[in-house]
């Protein structure tokens, strides 16, 4: 019942910020904050693409202009330093570590601790030992990796991984599915919270597909919250934002919630 209440309270509040004038968005906010009882939320968004070391970024792109700008503006209105923002991948255009460096410090800059997940376009990615040793040399506090773990953020485990597409066409795409999955239930298997949240970068389900491996692992750890991103302009009216056998699945691309973390908690 409380979880039902607490739902139809976050949409309402996305909805009212959506469309509030801006003197009184930080008034809806204090309010909601004030009902729920304490000041730690939790937000999620995903694809920010950026391109500060790379020459690729994507104000070229329709509804894109500008999307730094206004990532940078809107977060920082919503985000204190005492929340939790997931990034759900396709976080960088950058090709290896040195180019990354301005990226993350953009995001260190951001309010609030990120937790970072893997999507199809982050080829800087690495094993967590040696990204976690680029984010300590360059002392990017507020950034951590969320690859084969979790993390407890107040009563509730973060759990994740990127998943991977729907049809499976050759060997190669039956092995990627397979270690994604596995990926997947370490990450599950170390939640510390009873109540588990997952973020994925491709999304396990759409209007016309379904990835059934993922789906069924959802459904054995009990998820019934999941967010995930991937999907742009054309493709994201496949998205599923809706309570498919009792999980809730949420597209989170930073161009479907207009360059704004969305508050899930």
């Amino acid at each position: 019942m409380m979880d039902t209440v607490f739902n139809f309270a976050v949409d309402s509040f996305d909805f009212l910020l959506h469309f509030a004038f801006t003197p009184f968005k930080f008034i809806i906010w204090f309010i909601f904050a004030f009902i729920q009882g304490d000041f730690m939320s939790i937000f999620a968004i995903a694809d920010t693409h950026l391109s500060f070391g790379t020459d690729k970024p994507m104000d070229s792109f329709p509804g894109w202009n500008d999307y730094v700008g206004r990532i940078k503006k809107n977060w920082n209105k919503l985000v204190t330093d005492d929340d939790t923002v997931v990034i759900a991948g396709d976080i960088s255009w950058a090709m290896d570590f040195d180019r990354l460096v301005a990226d993350f410090e953009f995001i260190n800059n951001l309010k609030g601790k990120k937790i970072i997940l893997k999507g199809n376009h982050d080829y800087w990615w690495n094993t967590a030992k040696k990204m976690n040793e680029f984010i300590e040399q360059y002392g990017f506090d507020t950034i951590k990796i969320l690859s084969n773990n979790s993390y407890s953020v107040e009563n509730i485990s973060i759990c994740g991984s990127r998943g991977w597409l729907f049809d499976i066409n050759d060997e190669h795409d039956e092995k990627v599915l397979n270690r994604e999955v596995g990926r997947l239930k370490m990450s599950l298997d170390s939640a510390e919270c009873d109540e588990k949240i997952v973020f994925l970068h491709y999304p396990p389900i759409t209007t016309d597909s379904k990835c059934d491996e993922i789906l069924d692992l959802l459904k054995q750890y009990g998820i019934k919250k999941c967010y995930y991103g991937h999907l742009h302009g054309i493709a994201a009216k496949m998205a599923i934002d809706d309570t498919v056998d009792g999980i809730e699945f949420r597209l989170v691309s930073c161009d479907r919630l207009g360059f704004t973390p969305k508050l899930i908690r």
